[in-house]
This record gives structure tokens, C-alpha cells and sequence, in this order.
């Protein structure tokens, strides 16, 4: 709700937001109440003026934020300083060394680490910068805390996306998706890290949002019936042994459903878990895991259990501190039902993660695989690796990834990614072990150095002298720390030979009279798409750049930069694009518009995304990854699309898409239903004779009564496609029909 500035209605609901804020973190040091009041006081005089885009009083945010830091996350007065003033050196005349003077380094520094971030993430596109991403996590560092304000920071401007326009809410929320919620997950931040997704979702994809939203709301009823009869049993047995515990359901997040519903392609009726059982008890640190069994026995004597989703996190808790006994039982309906079980203070370090951690390891000494995570994000960070945009796909997937224990020879417990190899077992523990391996003992069973471990092996590494690093390990192990390793030493045995690349490659330029200088060079590496100099020398001493490409390049910098025709591309510029004699899409001026500064600027250089195939009526927008790679067109929908939002957040522009007359795409489609004789023929008879479409494509499996098609066809738009889907949609015994990326 919007209210006129400086009106006795917004004073009091400050005042309100104040006190809420107050009740929330219950201070029991008078001191540290005074120095919050004063924070506050500051931050109200500060922005005083300040207005946010929804139109309400810029004070509600940083109130707001700190609101979220004490209530959702657990941290204390420090923080809620630091919440409070958070904005006030980048957007008023306060500076450093005032917030310093009144409230002492500690402060300062955690407002100087939330400043740069500021000028890091919000910037103009309101989307991150993949050279700069190392500097936030650099922070982590310093004060972890840092980070936790700054999510809290980013959880209420995702509260209050609506007031943006729409290619920034894209932005933000594909960045939201892509790093903010990895990186809450993998502080513990759960409630935090679902509702990141779930508002991304709301803005990226909003029918399927509403869909499923709607969905939940319709069955929250019967499914409160269903829990209360499902656990009445297991209340009483509890009570009978003694226990002091809170049983209540928790409803799978929207982001989580949808997520799950594209991977095992079912439909909402069909996810199982929607909801799971949780079960909190009161019990001592020094009981709590035996306690924990117990409750699991109590349940199992009235529900049988699934022993292949049995997940003991309470042995060996995940890497971001998460402790809990996960198990899914069956119902007297025939459902499977996830019960998790708790102690209070599992489920605290559950909801507010990294704070929770830290305060009962004070209190009880408890040590967590989540210092092990810090020391290798660390150590990730200072990696001689320059390319950046590498890093931040690392990084990504160092959050989100699933994980396995495996152990050493002495049973010492290793964590790794899922999908780790022997490789990258060997370079967790030394690069030497590393460059090294030929292969290992697996459970006492020989395994070559490509093997994929699974969760609970033993691996005892076998190396040899004579070992080296090959190219061919980087597309085998999966952790940053084998990545980086293997590149130096493949760097290094590079640099051995590279010279005598460079003083091949000023004899060829000699010879047709071009002069080796450091602008010649460089422009040559660009022109045959080399990272650096000592990839193109080393290219040079093996023979992958010949003499013809040193004739090619002078050519075309006589031309000016232009090729005579038929002279060949470089292997990035000269992309494949799809063909097909009815007319397929190319991109041709005036076919493709793109914006600029409110500017409709027309392109000849466009480029249609592979990975998700938009066509006219789709909503999409144009990446500009590289001056020398066309745009490229994605669906707002992409999975790609997002993450390469977040990566080349400045190179975003919008594309509306023009009048193409005869210029078809390609669309895939899916169709699913009960086999019958005839079927393939109605299918293409729909296509090809009602439609009069173009197949590019038609495979089709029947197995035990049950009939799959994927086809490719060519269409003009959006609008003829989905004439196609319902048509077939009506046909009888099909069950599903949906286009595909």
C-alpha cells in the first residue's frame, strides 16, 4: 500500500516495522538495544528524502532486511546494524568513517564488504558480472556475514520485484535463480533458498506459477485431513515413550514441484511428495541421534518403510551443515509419505543454517563439514584460473551439486560432488597425487582413473612417475581444484614448446611481410578463437595453425578486416544454422529488431538458440555474448538463457520479432498415449495434410501397449503450433502432447 510522503500513517507504520523488529530479536543487553536504536535513528534522518520504486518510504527496505536477518536467519545486534545501514554510504552523504566513528570497525568493514557488493550486483542492469563474482565471494573471507545480509538483501527486493519493469525482473530473477539461491542453499538457508526460487519463478514463468500455486491452495484441505489422520497414531505412540516433540507437514516448495515435474516429465497429480511429515523432538545433544531412531521405530511399527529412500544425515550430515533421518513410508491409502526427524537443534541449523552452526558449535564444540566447504570455496577463489566465466559455472555447480562421502585407505571421510571420478579423489587430497594417478583400488577392485565413485567406497590411488595430465581429464573430473590443476600443468608443458611456436610464427609473418607486433598478434589469436598467447604458439610448434592461416589473416587485413569471398571463417564465427528447402528460419534485415537506448536498431547478424528453438510469439530476448558471435535469440523461459543472463548481464537487449512471411522454425514436440493401429498415420495426416506443415523429423517407440513420438516440424509462429498440439491433443488414446526445447 502506497501512502502520501511524510503522512502520520507512514510514521506509524515505521514506528510498528521498528518494533516488530525489536520483539522479533528480543535484546537482552541494554547496551545493544541503545546502539540499535541509534542505527535505526541514522538510517531514518539518511533516507529520509528516499523514496523505492513501489513508492513507499526507502526506510521500510532496510528495516525490512534486518527484519529478515533476525527473524529468518538468526544473526544478531551487529547485523541488525549493519541491515539497518546498509545503503547509507552508497546512497547519502554519509561516508566510511562516519559509520566507523559511531559504531567501530567491525561495522565498518562488514558496510564497506555490503557496499562493494552493491556496486557489483546492482548495477544499472541489475544483473552480476562473471569477472566480478569473485569478489563478492571473496567476502566470505572477511566475515561471512556479508553474504547473509546481503541474501536478506536480495530475498526483499525479490518480495517487491512487481515494481520493475519487465526486462529487469527477468534479469534479477534469472540471477536470483542462477547463483542467490545455490548460494543459500549451500548456507543452510533453506526457507530462504525455496523462496528465491519460488519469486524467480513467479517472474520468469508466471502461468506455470499460477497453475501450481492454484493447484496447492485447491488440495490444502483434504491434504490437512490426510496428515492429521496419518499422524494421530504416531502422536500417541510418541507420547507414550516419553518424548516432548511438534509434528506438523511441510508443503514442497512451487519452484521444487515444478522442477520435479520437468524431470520425471509427470504431471502435478502424479508428484507423490508434495508435502512431507516433519517430526521435531526435544532432546539432549549427547541422545539426540539415538532419540532420533527411536522416533523412526515408533513409525516404522505402524507404516512400512521404503529402505531405498532411508537417507541418514544424522551419521554424516550434508557439507552445508543439514542433520536429519529422512525416510518414506506407506499409507493405508496407497500414497508413499517422506517423514523427517529432528531434534530442536537439527532443525534450527535447518532453518537458519550458517548462524545456527556457528552458535551451538560454540556452545557444544560441534564441528561441521560446512568449515570444510569455506576452506575449499577459499581455496577455490585464489585459483590462478582467469577465465571467468569458467569460474562462475564452477562455482554454481560447487553449490548446487549433490554430494557423496567416499574414503581414504586409513577411513578418513572425503566429500566430493556427485559425479566426481577417481581423478578428482586423487587431487582432493594432493595435486602431485593428482598428476600422478593411473588409476586406483576401488573397494579393493582395480578402476582406471576415469571412474565414476559412488557414495560410501573406498578408493586407494595408484600412481606412476612417468604420469603426466592429459586435455582429454578435463572432460572426466568435475571439481574446481582437478580443473585448475590440470590446466597449469598443461599449461606448463605448453610454455615448453611455445617458444618455438613464436619464433615460427614471426618467420611466417616475415615472410609475407607482416610485422610480429603485439596488435598483429592479438588480433590473430581473436581471428583462429584462442584464449591466449600460449595456446596459439603451442597451436603453432604441433601444426593445428599452418602457413595458410598466416595468408588468410594477411588477406583479410588488407581488406580491412573484410574476406575475400570463399575465404574460410574462423571455427566460432562459421556456426551451423538449420536448413531446409521450404523456407527455414534465417535472420536476415529488416527480420529481427533489436532495442538500444529506446532505439530500434536493425541486424543482419542474429542467431536462433538451439537449446530452446523460439519462434515468432514466443517472448524472447538477444544475447550478445561476444563482438564475434552473432546475437543470440532465447526463449525468457530457457534454463540457458538464465544463466547466461547472469554471465553477460550488461550484453542483454530486447528483440521483438518482425513480419517473416514464408520463413518457418523448427518446434519439437512430444506425443504420448495408448498404441493402436493407425495411430502414426493420424498423427502425420494432422501435420502434414490438415496443417500443411513440413516434418523435419519423426521418431517413434512403442513398447507394452504405450506409444512415443518426438517430432520436429517447421512453423511460421506460436499461433499455427499450438493449433497442432490441440489438434492432436483430440485424438483418441493420447495422453499427452506438449512442445519441447
Amino acid at each position: 500500500m502506497i501512502y502520501p510522503q511524510d503522512s502520520e500513517v507512514e510514521k506509524r507504520e515505521i514506528l510498528k516495522r521498528y518494533r516488530t523488529l525489536l520483539r522479533l530479536w528480543k535484546p537482552r543487553n541494554p547496551i545493544d538495544k541503545k546502539v540499535v536504536r541509534k542505527a535505526f535513528k541514522m538510517a531514518l534522518e539518511a533516507h529520509k528524502d528516499m523514496r523505492r520504486k513501489t513508492g513507499e518510504p526507502y526506510i521500510y527496505h532496510p528495516l525490512s532486511v534486518a527484519t529478515i536477518a533476525v527473524g529468518e536467519i538468526g544473526l544478531g545486534a551487529t547485523s541488525i546494524i549493519c541491515a539497518l545501514l546498509h545503503d547509507v554510504v552508497e546512497d547519502t552523504d554519509y561516508n566510511l568513517e562516519d559509520i566507523r566513528g559511531l559504531f567501530g570497525d567491525k561495522v565498518a568493514a562488514i558496510i564497506d564488504g555490503l557496499t562493494k557488493i552493491k556496486g557489483i550486483f546492482d548495477q544499472n542492469t541489475s544483473s552480476i558480472l562473471a569477472e566480478n563474482f569473485k569478489k563478492v565471494l571473496l567476502t566470505l573471507s572477511d566475515d561471512v556475514r556479508v553474504i547473509l545480509i546481503k541474501l536478506a538483501d536480495r530475498l526483499h527486493n525479490m518480495r517487491t520485484l512487481h515494481a520493475l519493469p519487465h526486462e529487469k525482473r527477468l534479469k534479477i530473477s534469472s540471477e536470483t535463480t542462477y547463483l542467490y539461491a545455490p548460494l543459500a542453499h549451500r548456507l543452510g538457508l533453506h526457507a530462504i533458498k525455496s523462496e528465491l526460487e519460488d519469486l524467480a519463478l513467479k517472474y520468469t514463468e508466471p502461468d506455470v506459477y499460477g497453475s501450481i500455486t492454484q493447484k496447492l491452495k485447491e488440495s490444502a484441505k483434504s491434504r490437512s485431513l490426510f496428515v492429521e489422520a496419518f499422524t494421530e497414531p504416531i502422536k500417541k505412540a510418541l507420547s507414550a515413550k516419553g518424548f516432548i516433540f511438534e509434528i506438523h507437514d511441510r508443503e514442497k516448495s512451487v519452484a521444487a514441484i515444478w522442477d520435479k515435474m520437468q524431470k520425471k516429465d509427470v504431471s502435478f497429480e502424479e508428484i507423490y511428495d508434495i508435502f512431507a511429515i516433519r517430526i521435531i523432538i526435544d532432546s539432549p545433544v549427547e541422545t539426540e541421534k539415538s532419540d532420533c531412531w527411536k522416533v523412526y521405530s515408533a513409525v516404522t511399527d505402524f507404516y512400512r518403510p521404503n529402505n531405498e529412500r532411508l537417507r541418514d544425515w544424522i551419521s554424516i550430515p550434508k557439507s552445508n551443515g543439514y542433520e536429519a533421518l529422512h525416510t518414506t513410508v506407506m499409507s493405508w491409502t496407497g500414497q508413499w509419505v517422506e517423514i523427517q526427524i529432528r531434534s530442536r537443534r537439527m532443525d534450527d541449523i535447518a532453518e537458519k543454517g550458517y548462524a545456527a552452526h556457528w552458535k551451538y558449535k560454540e556452545a557444544f564444540n560441534i564441528n561441521s563439514r560446512l568449515d570444510n566447504w569455506l576452506d575449499r570455496i577459499k581455496e577455490m577463489i585464489n585459483s590462478p584460473d582467469t577465465d571467468a566465466v569458467s569460474f562462475i559455472d564452477d562455482v554454481k555447480g560447487f553449490f548446487f551439486h549433490d554430494e557423496i562421502s567416499v574414503f581414504t585407505p586409513q577411513g578418513e571421510l572425503r566429500a566430493l560432488p556427485a559425479g566426481s571420478s577417481v581423478l578428482d579423489f586423487a587431487y582432493a587430497i594432493h595435486s602431485q597425487l593428482g598428476d600422478t594417478c593411473i588409476g586406483a583400488k576401488v573397494d579393493k577392485k582395480l578402476m582406471p582413473a576415469t571412474y565414476i565413485l559412488r557414495n560410501g567406497q573406498q578408493v586407494e590411488i595408484i600412481t606412476s612417475m612417468n604420469q603426466t595430465p592429459r586435455e582429454e581429464w578435463l572432460r572426466t573430473v568435475v571439481t574446481t581444484r582437478a580443473k585448475t590443476s590440470i590446466k597449469l600443468a598443461l599449461r606448463a608443458e605448453k610454455r615448453k614448446v611455445s617458444k618455438a611456436g613464436k619464433e615460427k610464427l614471426e618467420q611466417w609473418f616475415n615472410k609475407i611481410g607482416l610485422e610480429l607486433s603485439n596488435d598483429a598478434i592479438r588480433k590473430f589469436q581473436t581471428e583462429n578463437n584462442f584464449h591466449n598467447l600460449i595456446d596459439l604458439f603451442y597451436a603453432v610448434s604441433v601444426g593445428t595453425i599452418g602457413f595458410k592461416d598466416v595468408k588468410l589473416f594477411a588477406v583479410s587485413k588488407v581488406q580491412d578486416g573484410r574476406r575475400k569471398p570463399g575465404a574460410s571463417r574462423s571455427p566460432k564465427r562459421a556456426l551451423k544454422r538449420e536448413t531446409e528447402p521450404a523456407g527455414p528460419a534465417k535472420f536476415n534485415a529488416p527480420d529481427a529488431v533489436k532495442h538500444q537506448e529506446g532505439k530500434p536498431i536493425f541486424s543482419d547478424d542474429h542467431q536462433v538458440a538451439a537449446c530452446c528453438n523460439p519462434i515468432p510469439g514466443d517472448e524472447v530476448i538477444g544475447l550478445i555474448t561476444s563482438e564475434l558471435l552473432p546475437i543470440e535469440i532465447h526463449r525468457t523461459k530457457c534454463l540457458k538463457a538464465q544463466e547466461l543472463m547472469t554471465v553477460y548481464g550488461n550484453s542483454i537487449i530486447k528483440v521483438d520479432w518482425a513480419n517473416r512471411g514464408s520463413i518457418t522454425f523448427i518446434a519439437e514436440i512430444k506425443v504420448e498415449g495408448i498404441d493402436r493401429q493407425g495411430m502414426t498415420n493420424e498423427i502425420t495426416s494432422i501435420i502434414s495434410g490438415d496443417m500443411n506443415l513440413n516434418i523435419k523429423s519423426f521418431h517413434i517407440d512403442a513398447l507394452d501397449g504405450i506409444t512415443e513420438c518426438f517430432i520436429a516440424l517447421y512453423v511460421k509462429n506460436t499461433a499455427i503450433l499450438y493449433d497442432v498440439l490441440k489438434k492432436l491433443d483430440h485424438l483418441d488414446g493420447i495422453t499427452l502432447v506438449k512442445r519441447i526445447n
